[in-house]
């Protein structure tokens, strides 16, 4: 449990490559374990109420495509940060774009931007719930990326299920 929190805290040994600034920064703005689990439930679990909340609004007539674009894509934001608490803002952007990590990162924001277009000055209900979709598969296939084999878990068991 200790190496766990050495590792998710930044303070591991085996990672010495943030040198300068970057690792002067990191070094000033450490939060305590305790502080940065209370961050992470707190980012994560308003991000599921969010997303939630938004899902419930989509049925209000007029304004409703527009609150749920919004509610979604600040829920999905939210969780996505929530890990920021635990790894930090500068390694959490590093493993954003690891080579493994990179589409479903690039895939899941395009999406978001286009949720809103579609939203806001599209006005395309169809398109909005299309790339709603498209974002949740993405931040799926992006958290996937985090439990090792599990994406090649996903692929066997869709391509046994066509």
């Amino acid at each position: 449990m200790d190496k766990l929190k050495r590792v998710l805290s930044g303070q591991d040994e085996g990672n010495n490559d943030e040198t300068g600034i970057i690792e002067r920064a990191n070094q000033v703005s450490t939060l305590a374990w305790g502080t940065r689990m209370k961050g992470f439930i707190v980012c994560f679990v308003l991000g599921i109420v969010c997303s939630v909340l938004g899902s419930c609004m989509l049925w209000i007539p007029r304004v409703g495509l527009a609150v749920f674009a919004v509610l979604y894509s600040v829920g999905n934001v939210s969780a996505l940060a929530s890990t920021m608490f635990l790894i930090g803002p500068c390694r959490q952007l590093k493993t954003m774009c690891a080579k493994e990590r990179a589409l479903a990162t690039v895939i899941m924001m395009v999406c978001l931007v286009l949720t809103l277009c579609a939203a806001f000055w599209w006005k395309n209900n169809g398109l909005a719930l299309l790339f709603c979709v498209l974002q949740f598969l993405a931040f799926a296939w992006y958290g996937l990326s985090y439990i090792p084999f599990a994406r090649d878990g996903v692929m066997k068991l869709c391509s046994m299920c066509v």
